[in-house]
């Protein structure tokens, strides 16, 4: 496809977006986001500079988390004001919001999947869960976490700049959705195929592991009740990866449509619905989630603010 032809869907794009008064999707984005970084700074920052939860695999795991999800809320709220705004931002910086989109998302879906891992294994082995996941391993697996996340981004950059070669045109609309639709169909067909691969093994993974944990604990009791503390964690669990995953289900479709040109204004809906909603939920109830899960950090995050109340009220007398 030629640069004019995206080019062309680009400024089709944005005048749907005006037509339809689409930036009005700027309001979710914008409250999601403040809601979600209200609360994600200071649940890290506690993580990270408390010693007795910093030496725990688990927390290491959220405080990875939530750092991804902070960093992928800062370049979704930039791209969704760019594009509300029909703002020609030059190429090499929409290259660099998709690619880091890309990988911050991803680093958090398989963070998500290795916090299931992890629970499985504390589960299964509790007597040899410090030897085998101990804090120093698991700074290295989320290491490797973030090296596997930016294969698939920078692989398409690389593609991009094949297909594209040295473009400056400036576009008013940035979105990774447009610029796969540059590459060629046997690209298209690969890029499908590492989506549904890695999705696939993180599913079939998580649920191995949740079936594992419910065959090692069912006789202990812990699940006859209806509203149990594990049936409750479980559901909430379930809800949260589902959130997680669902978008990237969106996502194909919205490629599926765009490649058939039969999208149009649904498949302009389907991606903000995508964009500024779907994929902001789940980053919105996680930090909460866990406050409330886990009550080392709720007593921790307690302490902390209950310190800077104290502190202020000091100052002002």
């Amino acid at each position: 496809m030629t640069n004019l032809s995206i080019v062309s869907i680009s400024e089709n794009w944005y005048l749907i977006m005006e037509s339809s008064h689409m930036d009005l999707f700027l309001i979710p984005t914008v409250f999601l986001t403040s809601v979600t970084m209200l609360v994600n700074p200071v649940l890290s920052l506690c993580i990270l500079c408390f010693p007795s939860l910093r030496q725990e695999t688990r927390y290491l795991l959220l405080a990875n988390m939530l750092f991804a999800d902070m960093l992928f809320l800062i370049v979704n709220l930039a791209m969704v004001s760019c594009n509300s705004m029909g703002l020609y931002i030059p190429y090499w910086l929409c290259e660099f919001m998709m690619v880091s989109m890309v990988m911050t998302y991803s680093t958090s879906v398989l963070t998500v999947t290795l916090m299931v891992v992890d629970t499985y294994v504390a589960v299964r082995w509790p007597l040899r869960y410090k030897e085998i996941l101990p804090p120093s391993r698991a700074r290295k697996i989320i290491l490797s976490l973030w090296v596997m996340a930016a294969v698939c981004p920078i692989s398409l950059l690389v593609m991009f700049q094949v297909v594209m070669g040295n473009d400056d045109k400036r576009r008013p609309v940035c979105l990774m959705l447009i610029a796969l639709h540059s590459l060629e169909e046997k690209m298209k067909v690969g890029i499908h195929l590492y989506f549904i691969i890695v999705i696939s093994l993180c599913t079939v993974l998580i649920v191995y592991c949740y079936i594992h944990l419910y065959i090692i604990t069912k006789t202990s009791g812990i699940w006859r009740s209806r509203y149990s503390r594990a049936r409750m964690t479980l559901l909430a669990h379930t809800l949260l990866l589902m959130m997680y995953f669902v978008p990237a289900l969106v996502f194909a479709v919205e490629l599926s449509l765009l490649n058939r040109e039969a999208s149009g204004e649904v498949g302009v809906w389907i991606n903000l619905v995508n964009m500024c909603v779907l994929m902001l939920l789940p980053r919105c109830c996680t930090p909460y989630l866990y406050i409330l899960r886990y009550r080392e950090i709720y007593k921790t995050v307690q302490q902390v603010l209950w310190k800077k109340r104290h502190q202020s009220q000091r100052s002002a007398a």
